[in-house]
Order: C-alpha cells, then sequence, then structure tokens
C-alpha cells in the first residue's frame, strides 16, 4: 500500500482546495488563483491521495464535493488560518507588501468606494490584486467561508465571530427627469406616480422597499432592474420616479434632479436612513494587513460621504 505523507500538505492545496469548493468548478477556481486548470487538477490529486478520497465528484457538466470533503472544508479554514498567525509579524510594512483582497459589495458601493480604496492601497504598497464579488444577501457564511475577506453593506450579517464597523450614513431620495415633470412635493403625487426600482438577481430588494412594505405603504412599480446601473435608462425622458441612495448624485444618476421622498418628517427620516457597514471575520480582526485595510477603507468613506 502507498504511504501518503501527510507533511506534503501545504496552505497553497488548502487554498485551492476551499476555492473549488466554493466555486463548484476547476475552471472558475483556476481563475480565481491565476492557475491552470492542469495545475489545479494535479494539486487536487495530491489532496486525494493524502485525504484517502476523491473529494469532488462529476455532476452532470460540473462537480460536486463528496460529503467527506464538505467535513474537512472548516479544518482546512482552520489549518490556514493558524498558517496565517504563524507566518504574521508584529509589524506589517504596506510599502513592501504583496497583498490580495476580496471584498463583497453591490455596484452601489462598489463604484462609490472601491475605486478610490484600490488608488490609496495602490499609492502604499509594493502590489495589490483586488477581487469584487457580488454582495447579494449578505450573510456570515460569506466571511465564515472566505468568500470574501470584506462585506459593505446597509445590513451586517450578525454572529459573535463577526465584526462591524460603521462607515457612513446616507439617505434615500427621489430621483426624476426635470425635462418631463416636476418634483413630487406630497405623499399623494409621489404614491401616484409609477416607480422604478432595483430588484437584485437573487431577489434581495432595497431596505427603502423592505420598509415601505413594512409599513404597508404601497407604490405602482413599473419596472424593476436587477442594479442601480439599469435605472437611468428608464428614468430618462419619462415622468416615473426612482428612489435611490442620494450619494448616486455625483455620478450615474447626475443628469436628473431630485428631493427628499416627501413623506412625514417623522417617518421619512426612519425610512430613507441608509447607513453603510464594513464587516469581517474575528480571523482577521488583529491581521495587520486587514487592520490597515479597513482604516484605509474609513478614509475612503469619510472622503465619499463629505462629497
Amino acid at each position: 500500500m502507498k504511504k501518503i505523507d501527510q507533511l506534503a500538505l501545504d496552505g497553497h492545496a488548502l487554498r485551492l482546495f476551499l476555492a473549488v469548493l466554493n466555486e463548484g468548478s476547476v475552471t472558475a477556481a483556476a481563475a480565481r488563483l491565476g492557475l491552470t486548470q492542469s495545475a489545479v487538477s494535479h494539486a487536487l490529486q495530491k489532496l486525494r491521495d493524502i485525504a484517502g478520497d476523491p473529494l469532488f465528484v462529476k455532476s452532470g457538466r460540473g462537480i460536486i464535493a463528496t460529503a467527506h470533503a464538505r467535513s474537512l472544508a472548516q479544518q482546512a479554514r482552520a489549518l490556514l488560518d493558524a498558517m496565517k498567525v504563524f507566518a504574521s509579524g508584529a509589524s506589517f510594512d504596506a510599502s513592501t507588501a504583496r497583498l490580495a483582497f476580496t471584498i463583497a459589495a453591490n455596484d452601489f458601493q462598489r463604484d462609490l468606494l472601491l475605486p478610490a480604496l484600490l488608488r490609496r492601497i495602490a499609492a502604499s504598497t509594493a502590489r495589490i490584486d483586488l477581487r469584487v464579488v457580488p454582495s447579494g444577501l449578505p450573510t456570515a457564511d460569506m466571511l465564515r467561508e472566505e468568500r470574501c475577506d470584506l462585506l459593505i453593506t446597509p445590513r451586517p450579517p450578525s454572529g459573535v465571530d463577526i465584526f462591524q464597523k460603521l462607515l457612513f450614513r446616507d439617505r434615500y431620495v427621489c430621483f426624476y427627469d426635470p425635462k418631463q415633470r416636476s418634483a413630487p412635493r406630497s405623499i399623494k403625487s409621489y404614491i401616484s406616480a409609477r416607480h422604478i426600482t432595483v430588484i437584485y438577481p437573487d431577489n434581495e430588494r432595497l431596505e427603502f422597499d423592505k420598509r415601505l412594505a413594512a409599513n404597508s405603504v404601497a407604490r405602482d412599480i413599473a419596472v424593476s432592474v436587477p442594479s442601480f446601473y439599469g435605472v437611468p435608462a428608464f428614468l430618462r425622458g419619462s415622468d416615473m420616479l426612482a428612489t435611490m441612495p442620494g450619494l448616486l448624485r455625483h455620478n450615474m444618476m447626475r443628469e436628473f434632479a431630485c428631493v427628499a421622498v416627501p413623506l412625514k418628517s417623522g417617518r421619512s427620516a426612519a425610512l430613507t436612513e441608509l447607513p453603510m457597514y464594513a464587516a469581517w471575520h474575528q480571523r482577521f480582526q488583529g491581521d495587520p494587513s486587514h487592520v490597515w485595510l479597513r482604516a484605509l477603507l474609513e478614509e475612503t468613506a469619510a472622503a465619499a460621504a463629505r462629497r
């Protein structure tokens, strides 16, 4: 019988194993890690020999993880975390660091914060590889399973192992095309208009829309699009309204006029408030590079809010 040396296990192989597990595809995992498919396949075979299990089996045109592979995932993450702690020094020198981060954000958060954040990071470090993934409906498992290192969201997931920090506060405002209509000045004119809103592909709705529904306020939704970028084309040249984060007026919504949502003053404040948080897993709480990243993100968010 072939003797397997468990000491042959290394961090690169574990990271690859988790990437294939999360992506459900050797091709997608290879692209995510910047490797060739043959390199991924070779490393997987090495892991199969060490684990004594196929780990992944064919299912239709794709692959699925075996029960044993799923049970190993938590151990793999714990081993990688231990390696990070072992390798991290007492100090962090950004000027010589070569960093890679994955941040989950929707299109509003992404365009508002991440290009400016990347410029700040790139100006201070030797190399940065930034991967941006859609946040969808944010869950604690996105952070626990290392699908992202940092999550930007108005509603951070809860958990004793999840940390969060308020980045800024925005408000939903009502956008309209001033060439086609005047601003809605009353609740009646606002409710009676036809509206455009965003419903993400996973059926996640805007916080504002959820609050209206919870308060039994119904609007006439004419168009729903899967991201904020779909709104301008429908709003342009129409008499519809779109209630969206106010900070969008500086970029994709700059051609439109906007006013406060005309609800009763006390109610409007509660319904239109839009806080934005950063969330991360406890494994990164004291990590020097992550602490540095979070500080830069706070600076970037403060600058965006001041606009």
